[in-house]
């Protein structure tokens, strides 16, 4: 069979990446600068970490309608929307009332904005490629990370020189600036592909998945995507005011946070190549059993280099989750339906992320100290476990006798060619 890859699949994917890059850097400034916003506005912690969650759960809702906008008006009008969405939302945000903060982030950032782009790209990424797959998901959701890895540390100088309301204002103008123009010149169309594809559990129009309805395998998933999220948002989100709590520099802190991310988006370039062989199920439990051990590490540690340590192990473990959710829905239900399927799927992901974020900072208020917030979601991670090794108990039940009579595609690939 003929791949649909080219040189040209691969130009989209690093501009994917680039967009994500500069894009998921807005709700960072609420990150680096959340002690100095809960002091100026005379609120508590848990204040600018909802401003934090909110932008996700917006990007989250907002997901599911503006992937079925992108299929009909093309994904580089409602990213170059989005992106323009972003940064009135920075300007708003830099208001002196903590509604501003909030409408700005959960409004303009997250519900308009981020949803323009992130449930769109990764679909829509996800059409350019048939035997890497797995590779080039991992990849633009790298996005994400380059951003933690780039954006506090330049955000924390920014923020000491001119303060983080005239940070968000400077960085609204280089986000819009770049990713409108990057979105209409190069995300064209992608190419069309046949929908009689098989499937890791059958051939498309079969009525079952992994031996369960369709939409309860989907929800079982999107279920997981939340449990694990909640964990992953945690030390992301608190990690600079955790390590000035404990008496490290909030510049330190902040390189903290560049060095978890940037280890992320390091490996998750290996996990996309893990799950294009082992499949987008088996990655998530890897992946979410290297995460819970990370958890238990923070829990654990209070030392500038041990934490620096435990942040790296963090980002290594955690960063193949969500593509590999994504290549999961890819791998078993048809290509018809991802336009709704994947944006339901990081609908419950990106819950997850800002409910960990905010829960985090309500907890720290509560008690005082993360180390109730870290071991809470040590449970939550425990329960993904759980409920993804039942799935990939059941695919592996499944799937062997749907795989006895086809052969192995060319190329050495397996699920993902699917």
């Amino acid at each position: 069979m003929t791949s649909i890859e080219t040189r040209t699949s691969w130009v989209v994917a690093f501009t994917a990446l680039g967009v994500m890059a500069i894009a998921y850097g807005a709700p960072f400034v609420a990150v680096v600068a959340l002690k100095q916003i809960a002091g100026e506005l005379g609120s508590a912690r848990s204040v600018p970490a909802l401003a934090y969650s909110l932008a996700w759960l917006g990007a989250a809702f907002g997901g599911i309608p503006m992937g079925r906008v992108a299929d009909r008006v093309g994904v580089r009008w409602t990213v170059a929307f989005g992106a323009v969405m972003i940064g009135i939302g920075l300007v708003v945000s830099a208001g002196h009332s903590t509604w501003r903060l909030w409408v700005g982030h959960g409004v303009f950032i997250g519900l308009f904005g981020n949803a323009g782009i992130n449930a769109p790209l990764y679909i829509y990424v996800s059409r350019w490629f048939d035997r890497r797959r797995g590779a080039a998901l991992a990849l633009i959701s790298s996005g994400q990370y380059v951003a933690g890895a780039i954006w506090p540390s330049v955000f924390e100088r920014g923020i000491a020189l001119f303060g983080w309301r005239q940070t968000m204002e400077m960085f609204a103008l280089v986000e819009a600036l770049s990713v409108v123009p990057l979105a209409l010149l190069i995300l064209r169309a992608p190419p069309e592909v046949s929908q009689s594809a098989v499937t890791a559990h059958g051939v498309h129009g079969e009525d079952r998945v992994l031996g369960l309805p369709p939409n309860l395998a989907l929800a079982l998933l999107a279920m997981a995507a939340f449990m694990c999220c909640v964990p992953m948002a945690m030390p992301q989100g608190h990690l600079v005011a955790f390590c000035s709590d404990l008496g490290i520099t909030p510049t330190h802190g902040a390189a903290m946070l560049s060095v978890l991310l940037g280890c992320a988006f390091v490996s998750r370039q290996f996990w996309g190549w893990v799950s294009d062989r082992i499949g987008g199920l088996r990655t998530v439990l890897a992946g979410s059993s290297c995460q819970i051990v990370a958890m238990v590490g923070f829990l654990l540690t209070r030392s500038e280099v041990g934490l620096f340590a435990v942040a790296s192990f963090f980002g290594l473990g955690f960063s193949g989750l969500v593509p590999a959710y994504v290549l999961a829905i890819r791998q078993l239900f048809p290509a018809s339906e991802a336009a709704w399927r994947v944006p339901v799927l990081l609908l419950f992901s990106g819950s997850g992320m800002a409910g960990g974020g905010w829960l985090a900072g309500a907890i720290y208020d509560h008690f005082g100290f993360y180390g109730a917030a870290f071991a809470t979601g040590i449970v939550f991670n425990l329960v993904n476990l759980v409920l993804v090794g039942s799935l990939v108990l059941r695919q592996r039940q499944t799937l062997r006798p749907a795989l006895a009579g086809v052969a192995r595609p060319a190329g050495g690939h397996q699920l993902s060619d699917w």
